[in-house]
């Protein structure tokens, strides 16, 4: 507990959990007076009392006008409210210079005292920025991890490209099977009645993708194009239209049409209808090139993480409640983002998942909490290594994201505002942050030197 005398007030501080501290203020009777009467003036000026101009007149007849009364603790006294309101605001400024404190926000105090006569004492709890204590956030015990591409990666991949080239042909010499294309004509009924909704006159499916009820695609295993099949299924307990859970219908299905995907032989003509490519050898050669290349990409950004990870769980800090909760606003803002982006608005979102902003509020507490306290960390070590973001590297960002959105008039003015600003170079800050402790890392390894972006790797292509 440290105490501090000023000339006028007396501040003792009292450092508690969750990086607060609270301050005791005690003030001097002249001090409360001033600030009375100080009181009495502004009031005077927006109180309209008969008979006197504004802030003539007296204070026994403005405190009549106001409903003061002396002598009843409990009563209302707007004079002593406004001279408490202009007091706490100039004295706790005071207050927070003599103890030196980083505060995140200065919330409304508790008066134990009051009295123009023998002065005036408060209690505020004020959140402090947290000190982070870094640990080690450079010697990984790992290292950046590459996966290998072989044969049979590219070879999927050129079977993904055969799979989106493929034809769909009539199936012919068999019945259907799982992974054919169907169009049937069903209708279900209950006890001989046509159930709503259970009919279609031509509904096109993959058989085996389970689209309709469990059970259903499989009776229509070995069906020929144009057969007609009668069966029954039960619909699951769970079924969300309450009346027909667990209840037995009969369906009626008639196979209209049946295809099979035929795909292109895998060979030099399949690589030349794709590109510019001589023959199969060389679509192979950029598949794998490609792939490559990604999975560089992957192995920055799973390590980026992995550094993260190490850094955070070898720190140590203790947050405030008022950190949390202005980053659980700031998800909120990313919310509104992403569902901007799409036309949606919060409300709107809100009332189709059925919930409320202070349950969303609750949800987002966890992670917000982790991204509090990995911000915080992040932060201590931009700070310890330098990191600054440049104006310019702020205002290409942000003429970016105009370009990025330009169709979202709502959103770009966001990213325009001072908060929108400061989030989008917290972001940039840290990431440069990792970005450099990566850098300087691969320096110390060479081995891994060819770990960088894609878009680093672009760049380094469209100068050469």
């Amino acid at each position: 507990m440290v105490t501090t005398p000023t000339e006028e007030i007396k501040v003792t501080a009292r450092p508690v959990e969750r990086s607060s501290v609270v301050l005791e203020v005690e003030l001097p009777a002249e001090r409360v007076r001033r600030s009375v009467e100080q009181a009495v003036r502004h009031l005077s000026r927006r109180t309209k009392v008969p008979g006197f101009r504004p802030g003539k007149a007296p204070r026994p007849v403005l405190e009549r006008a106001l409903g003061v009364r002396h002598g009843d603790p409990d009563s209302p006294n707007p004079l002593f409210d406004d001279a408490k309101e202009h007091l706490f605001e100039a004295t706790v400024v005071e207050a927070v210079r003599e103890q030196d404190l980083d505060v995140l926000s200065i919330p409304e105090p508790e008066w134990l005292s009051f009295e123009e006569a023998n002065g005036a004492a408060y209690r505020v709890t004020l959140p402090l920025m947290p000190q982070v204590k870094l640990g080690a956030y450079r010697e990984y015990p790992f290292k950046i991890e590459i996966e290998q591409i072989d044969d049979a990666r590219v070879d999927g991949v050129v079977d993904e490209l055969r799979d989106q080239q493929a034809d769909l042909v009539p199936v012919e010499g068999r019945g259907a099977g799982k992974g054919d294309y169907a169009v049937i004509g069903f209708v279900g009924r209950r006890d001989g009645e046509p159930i709503a909704g259970a009919q279609s006159e031509r509904m096109p499916l993959i058989i085996g993708n389970e689209r309709l009820l469990p059970g259903f695609e499989d009776q229509l295993l070995d069906m020929a194009e144009g057969e007609q099949r009668t069966f029954k299924l039960r619909f699951p307990a769970d079924y969300p239209e309450a009346e027909l859970a667990g209840v037995e219908a009969e369906f009626e299905v008639n196979l209209r049409e049946l295809r099979q995907k035929r795909l292109p032989a895998a060979d030099d003509e399949f690589a030349r209808s794709l590109g510019d490519y001589a023959d199969l050898a060389a679509l192979c050669e950029e598949v794998r090139t490609r792939l490559e290349r990604n999975a560089l990409d992957r192995a920055r950004h799973a390590f980026a993480d992995r550094v993260i990870e190490f850094a955070v769980a070898n720190a140590t800090v203790e947050l405030p409640d008022v950190l949390v909760e202005r980053e659980i606003e700031v998800m909120l803002d990313e919310l509104r983002v992403r569902l901007a982006e799409q036309g949606i608005g919060l409300e709107d979102y809100l009332r189709v998942t059925e919930r409320d902003e202070a349950k969303l509020t609750t949800e987002f507490r966890p992670d917000a909490e982790r991204r509090v306290k990995t911000l915080l960390i992040l932060t201590e070590i931009a700070n310890r290594e330098g990191v600054e973001v440049a104006d310019e590297v702020l205002a290409a960002e942000i003429e970016r994201s105009r370009e990025r959105y330009a169709s979202n008039p709502r959103l770009v003015a966001y990213l325009e505002s001072a908060r929108g600003r400061a989030y989008t170079r917290s972001i940039l800050r840290r990431s440069q942050t990792v970005e450099k402790l990566i850098d300087e890392w691969i320096a110390d390894h060479p081995e891994f030197e060819n770990v960088q972006h894609l878009h680093d790797d672009s760049a380094e292509k469209g100068n050469s």
